[in-house]
């Protein structure tokens, strides 16, 4: 290999090396929140943006911010995608941002192992608060506004219990809704087990 060769392979490496780390850069921007009562608000900026846009990461609002459940927030702190301010512009570390979380959210260690495990199968995972269940659950590929959620889904903790009674009105929620239930099942090393509950008539 020729000298003028050796450079321009160099050259060339340099060049790709450059591109990647470029693309690196970008995809590590991190997005600023400000946590207000029960939501991380975003910034006006496109990256912010790209959270809902691409992933369907909360709600974009008119104003171009992103309101992020405290569980979406978690999510995406943990996944470095996002920081999180108080209303002093100062950075809520992770730990102290899961303390508030559980103090609003007394249930919120067993939602979110359920959330972060179908986030991380590939699913978009909403609330679904209106409609008296922990979320709904669009299939692999399908985005809100797209389609409707397959599922409603429940986060329970192996300990837990349901009487018939809770268990009916939960079946109710996913009927009325047209949509097939779902309990996360969490065991104590955070775990989770799916159970898909149909109706059948006799």
């Amino acid at each position: 290999m020729s000298k003028k060769q050796k450079e321009k392979k160099i050259e060339s490496k340099e060049a790709r090396t450059e591109v990647t780390e470029e693309s690196e850069n970008k995809k590590k921007v991190i997005v600023s929140t400000i946590l207000q009562e029960e939501a991380a608000i975003t910034e006006n900026s496109n990256e912010a943006r790209e959270l809902y846009n691409q992933s369907r990461f909360g709600d974009l609002k008119e104003d171009g911010k992103v309101h992020l459940s405290l569980i979406e927030a978690f999510y995406l702190l943990e996944k470095g995608r996002i920081k999180i301010l108080d209303g002093k512009n100062k950075e809520i570390p992770s730990s102290v941002f899961l303390k508030k979380a559980k103090k609003i959210n007394p249930g919120f260690i067993v939602k979110y192992a359920v959330f972060k495990d179908m986030r991380n199968r590939g699913y978009i995972v909403k609330t679904a608060l209106k409609f008296g269940a922990d979320f709904r659950v669009y299939d692999r590929g399908v985005k809100p506004g797209e389609d409707h959620a397959k599922w409603v889904l429940f986060a329970v903790h192996e300990s837990s219990y349901l009487t018939w009674h809770e268990f009916s009105a939960k079946n109710r929620v996913a009927h009325s809704t047209r949509k097939k239930l779902l309990i996360g099942c969490v065991d104590e090393e955070g775990d989770v087990t799916y159970w898909e509950i149909g109706w059948r008539r006799p």
